[in-house]
């Protein structure tokens, strides 16, 4: 199976909130394409159809129109009994580290249940596996790792778990949506290195969806710009960042901290 997923003219609407409201438009007639292997950063504000589009590429959501192919495979057509076998290959890394886990169950238990229900592998034989995911987020010493409860972890070490989770039954695509926005800032460094480096070292295709284009820059190769549910640029990371053509993308930069701005009445 080839592994190139391809939005194609996807669009989604809501119903407003009250019946004689008009729909809400998430996103419209959105088209672009991940090659195998390639990290793909979609940057846009809160209310931009980021998250929707990431729904519907996991199958959470079908578009109203448009299609979403991966490889062979439509998306949008799959029926309940064909989503296993997608999902093994398409996994998501949830915003939320804190919610993602399930409190009464230890690290060892979240990580042996997608290898037993994806890899179709035993207990015992999910045991190295384990142990290896948790040395690639970097979560070591392994075995002290593995019987903690999610409580007993930083929200860093818990987004780490969420990452190993996505991981466990090999997928050729990470959806990470928003995935440091609920760090401290401390922590968000290392989660966008992780991610960077396991892109680099596993060959795994990579859509992050962020707010933050200093992140974005970190992870991916290509930039697509999200503005009231359209594309409205793309291309190269750095060229983007470098050279924005949108006023909506000159908008998200500006809007950037800059550690050497001088505070308000300074000088005065």
């Amino acid at each position: 199976m080839t592994t190139r997923l391809v939005v194609a003219a996807v669009s989604k609407a809501y119903p407003g909130r009250r019946r004689r409201d008009q729909p809400v438009q998430a996103c419209q007639d959105v088209s672009f394409t991940i090659e195998p292997g390639e990290p793909v950063a979609l940057v846009g504000q809160s209310g931009s159809g980021k998250s929707t589009l990431a729904r519907m590429i996991t199958a959470m959501e079908r578009p109203d129109s448009g299609s979403i192919s991966f490889g062979d495979v439509r998306v949008d057509r799959l029926r309940r009994r064909q989503l296993r076998g997608y999902r093994s290959q398409v996994q998501m890394i949830f915003q939320d580290p804190y919610a993602a886990l399930n409190p009464l169950h230890t690290v060892r238990y979240a990580l042996t249940r997608p290898l037993i229900n994806h890899l179709h592998l035993s207990e015992r034989a999910a045991r190295p596996r384990v142990d290896e995911l948790l040395d690639t987020v970097g979560l070591t010493p392994v075995e002290q790792f593995a019987a903690k409860l999610p409580h007993q972890l930083s929200g860093g070490q818990r987004q780490r778990v969420v990452i190993a989770r996505a991981l466990a039954p090999r997928p050729a695509l990470l959806v990470a949506d928003e995935p440091v926005s609920m760090l401290d800032v401390s922590l968000r460094a290392g989660v966008l290195e992780l991610l960077a480096e396991l892109r680099r070292s596993t060959g795994i295709s990579l859509l992050y969806i962020t707010h933050d284009l200093l992140g974005a820059r970190v992870v991916s190769d290509r930039l697509l710009v999200l503005h009231h549910g359209r594309i409205v640029e793309h291309g190269p990371t750095i060229e983007v960042l470098r050279n924005p053509q949108d006023d909506y993308t000159r908008a998200l930069l500006d809007a950037l901290p800059t550690p050497f701005a001088a505070a308000p009445g300074a000088g005065r």
